[in-house]
């Protein structure tokens, strides 16, 4: 199915040469002189490159059929990281380079979605907000309350993120891995 420039949105998924792609980013732009168009940063779903792309107003792309399924992270063998179908406990392995910078997120019995595009498993997309417990981090130094300090931490995933001083070791805190940014402590 087609998709006009109008109907741009992010999270859209097309396919552009041959290769499913999810708009990142789209801006449309009105110049005084020559026609509008559509400024757009899209991402290869198969490799994760990010590509600027310019399209004329108007002008029409396919969506891509995609489909998205729950599944469950169980393990890593090797190089392979195993995900499980929940409904037929169908197992998928990914390699690590199919994953990319997500694999830092990644903690037992994480419900993901797995992208599927021709049949086939691609990528993987993580949920927006994570939970995870501070596996490693220093104690904030007496006198370092100034406005917004932080120290870097380690999760139990093996992120490292920034935190405020008063974030302990052991403690569980959300973390929005879009933007790799702490949002709060946890209970």
């Amino acid at each position: 199915m087609a998709v006009d420039t109008s109907n741009f949105r992010n999270g859209l998924k097309v396919v552009i040469d041959g290769e499913p792609y999810v708009m990142t980013y789209f801006q449309h732009v009105k110049p005084g002189k020559g026609g509008a168009f559509v400024r757009t940063k899209i991402k290869n779903l198969r490799t994760g490159r990010v590509l600027e792309k310019t399209f004329r107003s108007g002008e029409k792309v396919d969506e891509a059929d995609v489909e998205d399924k729950k599944m469950q992270y169980l393990y890593q063998d090797g190089e392979q990281l195993i995900f499980m179908d929940q409904e037929s406990y169908d197992q998928i392995p990914f390699t690590a380079e199919q994953i990319g910078d997500d694999r830092k997120y990644l903690l037992e019995n994480i419900e993901v979605d797995v992208v599927f595009w021709q049949g086939k498993p691609i990528s993987i997309e993580l949920p927006a907000f994570i939970e995870a417990c501070v596996s490693q981090c220093d104690p904030g130094v007496k006198g370092d309350t100034a406005s917004g300090a932080t120290k870097p931490a380690t999760l139990e995933s093996g992120a490292v993120i920034q935190v405020p001083l008063f974030i302990k070791e052991g403690e569980k805190i959300r973390v929005d891995t879009r933007t790799n940014a702490y949002v709060e402590r946890v209970g």
